[in-house]
């Protein structure tokens, strides 16, 4: 069984492991038996499960970009839930991701006090964040979960895709922040975190929001 064999793997950071032919039933054992407390992620399409193990640069990077919707949203004075990477899946579509980030923000209301998401009644977060270091996003998921904007950061470049018709399609414009350069924004303070560290960065990026 895949979860005698799950006992058995040792992902190291920066690794991932495939496990095909994943019935459902299976794939809720396997997410018990993880256990809520981990550093590991999972996604899961077609009968195929993906675990992986962020290392330590896309943890930091991801905590990065999340502390940056915070700020904009908290000087915005927008209400929001961080919901982080709860475990999104849906069995009627075989489907599961947990992202590395994500938030609810203009249904935020409608999974306060909630213990658990479940995407057959709830809303999906209407943003997620991935960083693509140790693996790539897998859009079909995302877009079968139908969330409806999803930022992709692979080291370098921050790309903002929203939901249109089902598909994703690649914008210059964040919907949740009109007239900002998120993108740009984005990658200038990944960049500075690594030059300075995280809190630094982000107070001059506080700063620099109250100034706008």
């Amino acid at each position: 069984m895949v979860t005698l064999q799950l006992r058995q793997i040792k992902i190291l950071p920066g690794q991932r492991v495939d496990l095909e032919n994943v019935g459902w039933q299976t794939l809720e054992k396997i997410l018990m038996e993880l256990g809520d407390r981990r550093s590991t992620r999972i996604a899961y399409s077609n009968q195929t499960l993906t675990i992986v193990a962020p290392h330590f640069r896309h943890k930091k990077t991801k905590v990065v970009l999340g502390d940056l919707v915070k700020v904009l949203l908290d000087e915005l004075e927008v209400d929001y839930d961080a919901s982080g990477s709860t475990t999104l899946k849906r069995q009627d579509l075989g489907k599961g991701v947990e992202p590395d980030d994500s938030f609810y923000i203009q249904n935020f209301a409608r999974v306060l006090n909630k213990d658990r998401i479940d995407l057959t009644v709830d809303p999906p977060p209407d943003l997620a964040i991935e960083v693509d270091l140790t693996s790539k996003t897998q859009l079909e998921v995302y877009e079968a979960l139908g969330i409806p904007e999803l930022w992709r950061y692979d080291g370098g470049r921050l790309r903002i895709d929203v939901l249109q018709q089902g598909r994703y399609v690649e914008v210059s414009e964040s919907s949740i922040f009109p007239g900002w350069a998120i993108a740009n924004l984005a990658e200038e303070y990944v960049r500075r975190s690594l030059e300075v560290g995280q809190g630094r960065a982000m107070r001059e990026f506080r700063q620099r929001v109250q100034q706008r």
